[in-house]
């Protein structure tokens, strides 16, 4: 994972990309490839900032190598839980500066209650992942690309020993850089 100030800065940067994203249109050809038509589905629910940065880390994936089909899942659907609250982009950038500079203000916000306007964006940043997973899951996802998902946001190092771990690794690079 990236240091705090570098993880700030490139928050911020997306923010910004974000704000251009109704400019241009998501490569469902692309995203079609790797996903079932009720996976497709899911993935046409995010916003189309969340779907532009889910297929450049799926590019991001492809230009570094084999990507096999539980990762590409994994690129495409790892923010989809992001969905169930959606938040506008200074939300979104509002708690990624709140984690870098005031972290324990941030874990206390993060436990609460998503519907409170608030706290909202916290609890999303925290949770996404789980609720990224249930909806795959619930999808049909493949279990590999669930278990991706649900970990994206984790330190990678607590999962060294674990089969996924390269997959994890690289869907984590991805997803800093894009």
């Amino acid at each position: 994972m990236m240091p705090f100030t570098a993880r700030t800065a490139y928050r911020v940067r997306q923010g910004v990309q974000a704000l251009s994203a109704f400019a241009r249109s998501p490569d469902y050809a692309l995203a079609e490839r790797y996903l079932s038509p009720r996976l497709l589905d899911l993935f046409r629910t995010m916003r189309r900032n969340e779907q532009l940065h889910s297929l450049n880390v799926l590019r991001a994936l492809l230009r570094d190598g084999a990507t096999p089909p539980a990762l590409g899942v994994a690129a495409l659907l790892h923010d989809c839980g992001k969905t169930r609250y959606p938040l506008a982009v200074w939300q979104k950038t509002f708690a990624v500066i709140v984690r870098a500079f005031r972290p324990r203000l941030f874990q206390r916000l993060s436990d609460g209650d998503p519907r409170h306007p608030v706290i909202r964006p916290f609890v999303v940043y925290v949770h996404h992942p789980d609720w990224s997973a249930d909806m795959m899951q619930a999808a049909g996802a493949d279990p590999d690309a669930v278990w991706l998902a649900a970990h994206h946001q984790e330190n990678r190092t607590g999962w060294q020993n674990h089969e996924l771990f390269p997959l994890l690794e690289r869907l984590q690079q991805a997803d800093d850089t894009n």
